[in-house]
């Protein structure tokens, strides 16, 4: 059972993923909140698996909120769900170490993609991953070298930001999974990065 907590300011919004969510068995509510505030509250209340947030909120939006949360339990959860595909509230998520941004106009794929968070997965809408390269790309000279990323860490880095989990890769590096897993960790210490969401906007941020 994945345990989540849902904020959002409108009620029907809130109300509506309560029942649907809870129709399937596989998710249980911990919490219902309006703003930003509720959402951090609630967080240190429960201790969810997830926060389910919206971006724009009173008093304190989804991003702030994020942070807050992120700074009370840094392996903490974050899927945002919004109507806003504003570029930056994008940028601003993915840098904040979301684990997932989808629009509400994909409602149904709201419990896919709790579960696919929940092991451990990023998931992002439609809509969203054909805008990352663009968003998260600039032309500065660049070398993984001079960050201590050998070639075969390169690999790696840029089928992670392909979206391919660790038996994925393994298989296409012709690698065990334990090996990857290894390699994964060693890239993310070399970079000071938390994980594989981090991981893939310092790809696209990087790449040319």
């Amino acid at each position: 059972m994945i345990k989540i907590i849902i904020v959002d300011d409108d009620v029907i919004v809130s109300s509506s993923l309560k029942t649907i969510l809870e129709a399937t068995n596989e998710v249980e509510i911990l919490g219902i909140g309006q703003n930003g505030n509720d959402a951090v509250t609630l967080y240190q209340t429960y201790k969810p698996d997830i926060a389910l947030l919206d971006i724009q909120m009173p008093e304190k939006n989804g991003l702030e909120a994020g942070k807050g949360i992120l700074e009370i339990d840094p392996d903490a959860k974050i899927l945002y769900l919004t109507t806003f595909s504003d570029n930056d509230y994008i940028i601003q998520a993915l840098r904040l170490g979301a684990k997932g941004y989808i629009l509400k106009q994909e409602f149904t794929a709201i419990a896919t993609a709790l579960k696919a968070v929940a092991n451990g997965q990023s998931v992002f809408g439609t809509d969203i991953v054909s805008k990352l390269p663009t968003l998260l790309q600039n032309n500065n000279p660049f070398s993984y070298r001079d960050l201590d990323i050998n070639e075969k860490e390169e690999e790696i880095i840029v089928l992670v930001a392909q979206g391919l989990n660790n038996k994925e890769i393994a298989d296409q590096l012709f690698l065990s999974e334990g090996t990857v897993r290894n390699y994964l960790s060693n890239i993310l210490d070399k970079l000071n990065l938390r994980d594989r969401t981090q991981l893939a906007v310092f790809y696209y941020k990087n790449v040319n």
